[in-house]
């Protein structure tokens, strides 16, 4: 117990010394940050850190203006250029640098690569943004065809001033921006275009009542259709513009069986239409006029071989309403000749009835 009283102040005691040498040292003032000692002086024929900062300049800015001329595509529109100022970097790269003098010389050679590279970018950027112009113009162009933009003119209008937007970036040389600002555009465009090309096919599909034909492929398209127009609203234009190609691809598979059913049945109708006729000896009555049809009749079912449904559609339609002419102009002269004939007869009746009275009468008169 005595030991206990005696331990614990001494404890305490070197508590309270410690936590005063900790707030002491806290209070103390921090020590002088030492300066760096200056750079020696460049050893006599040996180049300066000026020589050498200036070297490495010269190797950012060049390898700055190659990679903004090769960013917007230098090497394709001027390949012999970018060749040779290819080899001018490449020469710069193996100069020594173990002088001022050579530093020098190397910092010079990159400066002309750099110039080189910068000349190459200025005549490149007009034709690329030409290029670029040339691209989305020829995409809204499609767009405006499709005859759709009245129904969504909002969708236009904001693809028009993100355009718009490119096009004064480019203004400001801030060409970067424009690049990135076209290209998003672009991708409104092309989403827009895609989605268009698909409800055109499905109101095809609509108006010509072929859905039944291919149930199952038109209602996955139109789910496609729909997560297409989900990624549009979304701000993501190219999943939007896949989805959308996507949904048309499978509108064209149903319109496709849509066609080759459709066909089959056009060519079981005239086939019934044709055996009409050859009944009522249309290819004997009205040879010519059976011959065409049969014609057409014959290059539909080459057409449905070929898998050509809509030519063979077309045709098995024609032959049957050609094959429905035939066989009325066939019966129609069947009607008048029986009509002659009987005719024929009843003068032949009427002649004979008139002989007969007169033999009558002739006898009648002999008595």
């Amino acid at each position: 117990m005595k030991k206990s009283c005696i331990v614990i102040p001494i404890l305490l005691l070197l508590f309270i010394t410690l936590a005063c040498k900790s707030t002491q040292k806290q209070d103390e003032p921090p020590p002088e940050t030492e300066q760096p000692s200056p750079a020696p002086p460049a050893s006599p024929g040996g180049p300066s850190q000026a020589a050498l900062n200036e070297l490495d300049k010269a190797r950012a800015r060049v390898d700055e203006a190659k990679k903004r001329a090769s960013d917007f595509e230098g090497p394709s529109y001027f390949p012999s250029d970018w060749q040779a100022v290819e080899s001018k970097y490449a020469d710069a790269e193996n100069l020594p640098r173990g002088s001022e003098a050579e530093i020098r010389q190397a910092t010079a050679a990159y400066n002309g690569a750099a110039d080189a590279y910068d000349d190459i970018f200025n005549k490149t950027i007009p034709l690329y943004a030409q290029a670029r112009e040339d691209e989305v113009t020829a995409v809204r162009d499609g767009l405006i065809a499709t005859g759709l933009t009245r129904s969504f003119p909002e969708y236009l209008n904001e693809a028009d001033q993100t355009a718009l937007a490119a096009v004064d970036q480019y203004e400001k040389k801030d060409y970067y921006a424009a690049r990135d600002t076209a290209a998003l555009a672009l991708a409104r465009y092309q989403a827009l275009k895609a989605g268009a090309d698909a409800y055109l096919v499905r109101q095809e599909i609509v108006s010509r009542g072929f859905i039944p034909y291919d149930p199952g492929n038109f209602d996955r398209a139109d789910a496609t259709g729909q997560a297409a127009i989900d990624e549009y609203l979304a701000d993501n234009f190219e999943p939007a513009r896949d989805e959308a190609a996507e949904a048309r691809l499978r509108y064209n598979q149903v319109l496709e069986t849509g066609w080759s059913s459709y066909a089959a049945d056009q060519g079981a109708s005239a086939g019934v239409e044709r055996q009409n006729a050859l009944n009522l000896k249309a290819n004997v009555a009205v040879r010519d006029m059976f011959n065409e049809a049969d014609a057409l009749y014959n290059q539909a079912a080459a057409s449905l071989k070929a898998e050509k449904y809509e030519d063979a559609a077309v045709r098995y339609t024609n032959s049957e309403a050609l094959f429905v002419i035939a066989g009325q102009a066939a019966a129609e002269k069947r009607r008048l000749a029986e009509e002659a004939i009987k005719e024929a007869e009843e003068k032949v009746a009427a002649s004979d009835e008139t002989a007969r009275k007169a033999e009558i009468f002739i006898e009648g008169g002999a008595q």
